[in-house]
């Protein structure tokens, strides 16, 4: 893992911004000292969600969800120009004495340093690396997704689309005792990071059919499609991909309604309603933290790159790159 030198705070700062749809630049951002109950962050790491991040990155949020899609520290509006990102890793330099000198999490866009209030940053538990931490944003939503689908022992689980989100959720289930969990992607390199993990893993035209329960993160019609002819009779098949303007087109002729099959949207803006009642957004968030210290969670991140290089990393990754997984940002 990498070191951290101590650093001398400054009030330099700079910034990633969307200033086009499909176009980023590194702005330099005002820095005001942080006053009583704010600190002041030094990033490590951030990462890039090649879901809802690349979504924003192409100028795809649609109209109503203008409000709702907007991340905790956002500037700007959508479409652009923006400044936009949600996985910040970092050292607080200044601040209450308890977080002084503490490696935290925060849902922060791409910057240098940034100012928030204290409450904002999550200190990182025992055990788990900072460059690591930059998976917890994703591993936040495989937690929802889970609470949402309610798993039982012994059931068989497909999950269709291997990216990172579709691999934790998947990972997670497959700690449940008695559960058989099978990833299931069009891309073959991603049968060596599923098995790493200790999943299945199959191509779609090779899945196993007649799963108990389905949990869809390809972000694809066709993966959705391939979703629902895996579930079995009353089976639940739960969507966890965010399309923004894209139209979907579903076959829900065939044998949907004959299997009585559930189609069901999960989305981590809300605590899943089972669990909503005794839980908030941090204690979900520290849980997904301290679920992050198992090293093999690793080899999801398969590309990293200096913070100056991110505008063109994501122009890279919104043309495609199928082989990455999470894009790690080093600062």
């Amino acid at each position: 893992m990498p070191a951290y030198p101590s650093r001398v705070a400054s009030a330099e700062s700079r910034a990633c911004w969307i200033d086009a749809p499909g176009h980023a630049e590194i702005r330099s951002a005002a820095l005001a000292a942080p006053r009583p109950g704010e600190v002041l962050v030094r990033a490590l790491h951030s990462g890039i969600s090649r879901g809802t991040e690349l979504l924003v990155f192409g100028g795809q949020v649609p109209a109503s969800e203008l409000e709702r899609m907007r991340a905790p520290f956002q500037e700007g509006d959508f479409p652009a120009p923006v400044k936009y990102g949600y996985t910040s890793v970092g050292l607080v330099e200044e601040g209450p004495e308890a977080l002084r000198g503490r490696a935290v999490f925060c849902l922060h866009p791409h910057q240098t340093r940034y100012v928030v209030p204290a409450d904002a940053v999550h200190p990182l538990p025992d055990g788990l690396p900072p460059a690591r931490a930059v998976l917890a944003a994703n591993m936040e939503t495989a937690v929802n997704a889970l609470w949402d689908a309610a798993p039982r022992i012994g059931d068989r689980i497909a999950v269709v689309g291997a990216g990172v989100v579709g691999l934790l959720a998947a990972w997670l289930a497959g700690r449940m005792p008695g559960c058989e969990v099978e990833a299931v992607d069009v891309q073959p390199g991603r049968r060596a990071v599923a098995e790493h993990l200790g999943l299945a893993f199959a191509s779609p035209e090779r899945a196993r059919p007649d799963a108990d329960l389905v949990l869809h993160a390809s972000g694809s019609a066709k993966g959705l499609a391939t979703a629902l002819r895996l579930a079995a009779f009353e089976a639940t098949v739960l969507e966890m991909s965010w399309y923004g303007q894209r139209p979907v087109t579903l076959p829900l002729g065939e044998a949907f309604h004959s299997r009585r099959l559930t189609l069901k949207s999960s989305q981590v803006g809300q605590v899943a309603a089972a669990q909503r009642a005794r839980w908030n957004h941090r204690r979900r968030l520290s849980l997904a933290l301290s679920l992050l210290r198992d090293p093999a969670l690793d080899a999801l991140i398969t590309d990293s790159a200096p913070f100056d290089d991110l505008p063109a990393v994501l122009a890279r990754l919104a043309a495609g790159a199928p082989n990455t997984l999470c894009h790690r940002i080093d600062y």
